[in-house]
């Protein structure tokens, strides 16, 4: 038996109880304590002990928690924007999961920047906001906007080579 599958059979009960409780959902629960052990399987770890293979996963687990509350956040903004339009506005489920998976990959990388360049490449490029405004909202220089902007462009340009990579 390899050590992952080991790790399985004596730990996935009490991960799946731990992610239940957290989630109050069988379905979520089940497949988050799966993505948990995907984990250790594309980047294995050996643990001391039970405690620490526990504590790794616990931490795992509140990491895979907060990303599946982060993904429900941008799909309930992404649906209420779906309401607002008028009936005719209505897109294809196929459309909406592209759109979706942009919106969690921007979140993402959004959340990788610190707050300022964050604030910035939205106010610059979702509200239209110019240099100057945005200076004067984050209380910075122009030239400080531009420096947050070109770094989150930076990011947008990875994210794309990512993306470019991964369609390949």
């Amino acid at each position: 038996m390899s050590a992952v599958e080991l790790l399985y059979s004596h730990h996935h009960g009490w991960l799946y109880g731990l992610l239940q409780r957290r989630l109050g959902n069988h379905g979520d629960a089940a497949d988050l304590a799966h993505d948990a052990f995907i984990r250790l399987l594309l980047k294995p770890r050996s643990f001391d002990s039970a405690e620490g293979a526990r504590a790794y996963l616990s931490t795992v687990a509140r990491g895979l928690c907060v990303d599946l509350w982060r993904r429900r956040q941008v799909e309930q903004a992404w649906f209420d924007a779906l309401a607002a339009q008028p009936a005719g506005n209505v897109c294809s489920a196929e459309d909406s999961a592209i759109v979706l998976q942009a919106l969690t990959a921007v979140d993402a990388m959004l959340r990788k920047l610190p707050p300022n360049a964050a604030r910035a490449f939205i106010m610059g490029n979702v509200l239209e906001m110019t240099d100057k405004e945005i200076a004067a909202e984050l209380g910075v220089s122009d030239r400080m906007v531009r420096k947050y902007m070109a770094q989150a462009m930076l990011h947008c340009m990875q994210l794309e080579a990512r993306w470019t990579a991964d369609a390949s």
